[in-house]
């Protein structure tokens, strides 16, 4: 038997994987109490935002591939919200910035995580929204045994809260004690909020009537009115390194709503994958694979040098064509169909060779010149950090714990419905809290560019081309996986990683998760400042000091990881004859898969 850190879950009657183990136990608990996996998925995304607040909140953002059951294929659910209407490049120039702060009140995009959960509800849950949102005012009011991580970071920032930031700092040091490491900690305004948003939904009768209820309390009613409140009053400081004031508005909460749409696809293998469109990064997966088709991965040790190099190297062409192409397809006509085509592929895969490249190489396409002479000029500035107020939301502890991170739950439930969906934003450590409410504001916008004419060119109701990308796939068994990991820009390489060790390795889901993962810095970052590293290759130590010195001589400008910290995958499957499985990292010590 081969050895697993934790067991492959196996089971008939439902699954629930996530980021912590308390939200896997809130979502196995919803469904045994009936539920359905979307009303167990928004549950555990409610818990999320109480025991892990310095990775995602209740004002963020959510991309959510869903599957009902029946349906041959996912659909996803945008919960990213966009630019308010006075975020302009000319309001923002004139502040003197060339680049959006990565923390504070100007980075600040329409919260869009509540509402893709609550029409979500309305349209395939089947609770009630109280029993979707006890367990999470449960935590908030009474405690829970609070992360390490969290506590370190309250730490790294209290004098910052308490200059800067004073809502944050009455929020995340109560009393003006730092919180400690493993005891319980508590939110009473955003159980407060909720019970609210619950009193507010309740006065009208019937399940969709109350979720319609409380979109309204969140959009349009009380919780709109305090963000706007605070936002038009407070000039607050941020990672530029100056105040600012934002211009998010009740109004620009007002014209939202998130919203449903068809996810891209590709073949590979025998398997058939999707992912979000190109406000997301996920075709950079989608055309990883287009590229590593051609390619002989099936001779290849899955751990071994020539595997990591290859698979590395297709990746840095693809998310050079993310940083070119990638956009809002709602503003900017996106050439997918060409970026995913396979003469587009053949021609990229040849520039696949022996020794690592170092250069940026985007893909030219006809009549897109401009697009990829900006993507060049941006790579060769490299931003390099100067003021890192709560800016980013990169790959976890080898980075700082100051920066934003992610989380990740998959759920499938007796009937087969799938959900896959990955809540970021709204970080306790890159937003001031918003006054009442418990809770700060994202800071997405920062993924936008000053200046005009590209894809993600900072715009009036556009969405910023996010890093959030979780996956679903079909086997050629016909076995249905839903997967993701938190981790900035190197969620789609490491569960690219994860899948093509389920293809051509043939591992079951908990041996894809505990394989040694690698990703590479070698493009430009989503996040403030924007930082380019050429070459780079962070690896953990677990392929051992002979393919890691080989990766070095092949040119590869290598990090070697501390052990089991790179990746924070989890995963759900269902056959076709119905018997279920989950998986979920040992990495952090957080995440956990819980089934029967």
């Amino acid at each position: 038997m081969t050895f697993t850190t934790r067991p492959e879950i196996t089971g008939t009657f439902g699954v629930a994987t996530s980021t912590h183990w308390i939200a896997s136990a809130v979502g196995m608990g919803v469904l045994e109490r009936g539920g359905n996996a979307f009303d167990a998925a928004a549950a555990m995304g409610f818990v999320l935002h109480v025991v892990e607040p310095h990775l995602n909140g209740p004002l963020g953002d959510m991309p959510m591939l869903i599957k009902p059951a029946g349906d041959t294929e996912p659909t996803m659910v945008c919960g990213q919200g966009v630019a308010p209407a006075g975020a302009t490049i000319a309001h923002f120039k004139n502040q003197g910035l060339e680049l959006i702060p990565g923390s504070g009140l100007l980075a600040t995009v329409v919260p869009g995580a509540f509402d893709a959960w609550m029409i979500t509800l309305r349209d395939h849950g089947s609770l009630p929204l109280r029993d979707i949102l006890e367990p999470a005012i449960h935590y908030a009011r009474t405690g829970h045994p609070l992360l390490p991580r969290v506590a370190n970071t309250i730490a790294g920032l209290a004098d910052f809260f308490a200059a800067e930031w004073p809502t944050s700092y009455a929020t995340w040091a109560p009393g003006g004690a730092l919180p400690q490491a493993g005891a319980l900690f508590r939110n009473p305004q955003l159980a407060d909020t909720w019970e609210r948003v619950l009193s507010e939904a309740e006065t009208v009768s019937g399940r969709e009537a109350q979720i319609e209820a409380a979109r309204k309390a969140f959009y349009c009613g009380f919780i709109a009115e305090a963000i706007d409140g605070f936002v038009a009053d407070a000039c607050l400081m941020d990672a530029s390194g100056a105040p600012h004031k934002g211009v998010l508005n009740g109004q620009d909460m007002a014209n939202w709503r998130a919203s449903y749409e068809a996810p891209l696809q590709v073949d590979y293998h025998g398997w058939t994958v999707w992912k979000g469109g190109p406000w997301t990064q996920g075709p950079t997966l989608l055309q990883s694979l287009k590229l590593l088709e051609g390619l002989p991965l099936d001779q290849m040790d899955l751990n071994g040098a020539e595997f990591v190099h290859h698979v590395t190297e297709a990746m840095k062409l693809a998310f050079a064509d993310r940083e070119t192409y990638y956009g809002d397809p709602d503003f900017t006509e996106i050439p997918m169909d060409l970026l995913l085509s396979d003469g587009y592929a053949a021609d990229r895969r040849m520039l696949i060779g022996a020794m690592a490249s170092t250069d940026q190489r985007p893909g030219r396409l006809p009549g897109h010149d401009a697009w990829v002479e900006a993507m060049l000029s941006h790579a060769a500035l490299s931003h390099q950090p100067g003021h890192a107020i709560g800016a980013g939301e990169p790959t976890m502890s080898h980075l700082t714990e100051k920066r934003g991170d992610t989380v990740h739950l998959d759920v499938i439930d007796r009937w087969g419905n799938m959900v896959s969906a990955t809540p970021s934003g709204g970080w306790l450590q890159s937003s001031p809290v918003v006054p009442g409410l418990g809770m700060p504001l994202n800071s997405r916008a920062q993924m936008f560019w000053l200046e005009d004419g590209l894809p993600t060119s900072l715009a009036p109701g556009r969405r910023p081309r996010t890093t959030l990308s979780p996956s679903m796939a079909r086997a050629p068994d016909g076995a249905e996986l839903a997967f993701g990991t938190p981790g900035g820009d190197q969620q789609d390489q490491w569960q690219l990683i994860y899948l093509l060790r389920l293809v051509h390795g043939g591992l079951n889901l908990q041996e894809g998760i505990d394989a040694p993962l690698f990703h590479t810095g070698h493009f430009q970052s989503s996040f403030y400042p924007r930082e380019v590293t050429p070459g780079h290759l962070m690896v953990e130590p677990g392929f051992g000091a002979e393919v890691i010195e080989t990766l070095r001589a092949k040119g590869h400008a290598i990090e070697v990881a501390e052990p089991w910290t790179v990746g924070r995958l989890t995963a759900a499957s269902r056959a076709p004859d119905g018997l279920l499985r989950a998986a979920a990292t040992p990495r952090l010590m957080q995440a956990y898969a819980v089934g029967r």
